[in-house]
């Protein structure tokens, strides 16, 4: 049992995000919270990613109670901290807070928990203790993380192996709560019986008759020659099964977008805008199978059934390929084009993965945290272990 106030109040949480997984994360923690109505909710979003981030403030009606709109044309890390710092140690006067929580690894995230611990104002850390134990992989990611986890005063883990890596670095036990992972709860929440597409042209290519395949990249370590050799290996497989096309949400970062030019006007290749968060869940359901740099989507994917091939080199997410739904491919693109193409070929290979247990929670992650959010402030006696998650079968804690 973690320390909390002897008697129940009203505690205000200040819940900051940025960007568009932030706010799909951390949705679901919002709308827990203030339905069971014991702590007072205010949610507070810099806007890292403007356009991205609007989209799923609309379909999670969050209405923020201050946007600090600090997103610019091409920003650099250092420049968004800095406005990001000092709009939000305003804020945290102004406001006062009993506690900011944050979600995952952004420069959001870390700023937010910065600017709390200067303002003395505990923090807690939604999709705590990931780890790759590479610093620049990914980055800036794997650093942010890491601060946050020295700042923060709770920790929210995923699963049980980022619990591991938590109590690995001296993080007290008391401190730590396995949730599973919210992104779970908003797919649940996302998913809709005979949905139809918004975008036509995501509707075009989800009408394909064959195979589909996701395409996603965006990360900063890809930049470059990495990006060139994962598009190469997509033409390669084009070549190869003329039953599969592609579907490619390019990244609004202005460098994937330059470089995603390699694929455009390439047969069976539909590039188009980031979707709606709705039609991306619907997407993920339609496709055959998944190439992504992303994190989360490692996550939705695998609730979903959809095989993984991850186009990093390190993963902070190793309990999908414990459990079998994903593997890592790195960049190489003759490993991309052998790893896709056994998956195409191979149906007992497709099928094992695609049947692979999620090892990322079962939808209640969100009540898990405001459970122990209530406990922390007195509501609640017990830290909420008595609704712990079950075992993930074939999947241990990793080490």
């Amino acid at each position: 049992m973690t320390a909390r106030v002897a008697t129940p109040r009203r505690a205000r949480v200040m819940v900051v995000f940025g960007t568009r997984p932030e706010a799909i994360k951390l949705a679901p923690v919002v709308h827990t919270l203030r339905s069971r109505g014991r702590l007072e909710v205010s949610v507070v979003v810099t806007a890292q990613h403007r356009e991205m981030l609007d989209q799923v403030l609309d379909v999670f009606g969050l209405r923020p109670d201050a946007d600090l709109n600090l997103m610019t044309p091409d920003q650099s890390l250092n420049g968004l901290a800095g406005r990001a710092l000092e709009r939000l140690d305003a804020l945290l006067a102004e406001m006062a807070p009993d506690v900011v929580l944050v979600q995952g690894d952004t420069t959001t995230a870390m700023v937010a928990a910065l600017a709390a611990f200067h303002r003395r104002v505990p923090a807690a850390h939604v999709e705590a203790g990931l780890r790759t134990a590479d610093l620049l992989n990914p980055f800036p990611e794997e650093m942010n993380r890491r601060l946050i986890g020295r700042i923060a005063a709770w920790h929210f883990a995923p699963t049980a192996g980022a619990r591991d890596n938590l109590l690995r670095e001296h993080v007290a036990p008391e401190t730590v709560l396995v949730t599973g992972n919210t992104v779970i709860d908003a797919l649940y929440m996302a998913r809709r019986p005979s949905y139809r597409f918004t975008d036509p042209a995501l509707e075009q290519a989800a009408a394909w008759p064959g195979r589909l395949l996701l395409l996603t990249t965006h990360r900063r370590e890809n930049l470059g020659e990495p990006l060139r050799r994962i598009y190469w290996a997509v033409r390669r497989l084009l070549e190869r099964f003329p039953d599969v096309a592609v579907v490619f949400p390019v990244h609004r970062n202005p460098h994937v977008r330059a470089a995603a030019q390699e694929l455009a006007g390439q047969e069976r290749v539909y590039l188009m805008e980031p979707p709606h968060y709705l039609d991306f869940v619907h997407l993920l359901e339609r496709c055959h199978l998944v190439l992504t740099d992303s994190g989360g989507i490692q996550e939705e994917a695998l609730a979903l059934g959809k095989p993984v091939l991850v186009l990093r080199t390190t993963t902070e997410r190793p309990e999908g390929i414990a459990a079998g739904g994903a593997r890592l491919a790195g960049t190489d693109p003759d490993r991309i084009e052998r790893e896709a193409a056994r998956l195409l070929m191979d149906p007992e290979a497709y099928r094992a993965m695609a049947t692979a247990p999620n090892p990322y929670g079962d939808g209640r992650a969100a009540e898990r945290i405001a459970h122990a959010l209530e406990h922390i402030f007195g509501w609640e006696p017990d830290w909420p272990e008595e609704f712990a998650l079950p075992p993930t079968p074939g999947v241990g804690a990793l080490r």
